[in-house]
């Protein structure tokens, strides 16, 4: 199985790319191949018509990430809780990228909070960031509060119990994705799940 995993904070450095790193050393362990793309700095400009166009710069530009995309097995979409939002950075990304690269993909959704937040960013994923590139959000999902005190490879820097719940989340989590990624690469080699006329969702 290959995990790609979305840091989708602007910010560099940032707290959610700090917890994808975490989580791709612990897929590493796992004996999983995994990929990280972070939207730090906004490498992806605003999207525009000329996606849809077959623009040469747009092509040059998404084709890299589009073929990480394609080749992996399911996600981690993290995302820290901006004014109450997902940060515009990754709604964007979501806009970019299509069911030919994501579509019928278990994936993982992350939230980051420094405070006791966290919960909108997984209501707004679950809602929008899905319908017409047919990713599949499992039901379960992480919501890492007070993240500047868990995870931190200098153990004095974490809160103890706080951080051995997370660690022991997360890698349960981790499991439980790649169970759904399993299942779901059988399901899309044994299902038309690409149809012309029903290329958007409802």
């Amino acid at each position: 199985m290959k995990i790609g995993i979305i840091s989708g904070s602007h910010r560099n450095p940032s707290q959610s790319e700090r917890v994808g790193r975490y989580m791709q050393r612990q897929l590493e362990q796992m004996g999983q191949d995994s990929w990280l793309y972070t939207l730090a700095d906004n490498p992806l400009p605003l999207w525009d018509q000329a996606i849809w166009d077959n623009d040469e710069v747009w092509n040059e530009r998404l084709a890299p990430i589009k073929q990480a995309l394609s080749s992996c097995d399911g996600f981690i979409v993290i995302s820290p809780e901006w004014h109450g939002q997902v940060p515009a950075g990754l709604k964007n990304f979501f806009l970019m990228f299509s069911r030919f690269e994501l579509g019928h993909k278990p994936a993982l959704i992350t939230a980051v909070s420094s405070g006791d937040g966290g919960t909108y960013p997984v209501a707004e994923l679950r809602m929008s960031s899905y319908k017409n590139n047919r990713l599949c959000y499992i039901p379960e999902h992480l919501i890492l509060r007070k993240v500047e005190k868990i995870l931190n490879e200098n153990s004095a820097d974490n809160e103890p119990v706080s951080d051995r719940y997370y660690r022991e989340r997360i890698d349960w989590s981790l499991d439980v994705l790649l169970g759904y990624a399993t299942a779901l690469k059988t399901m899309r080699e044994n299902t038309q799940i690409f149809h012309d006329k029903f290329g958007n969702g409802m």
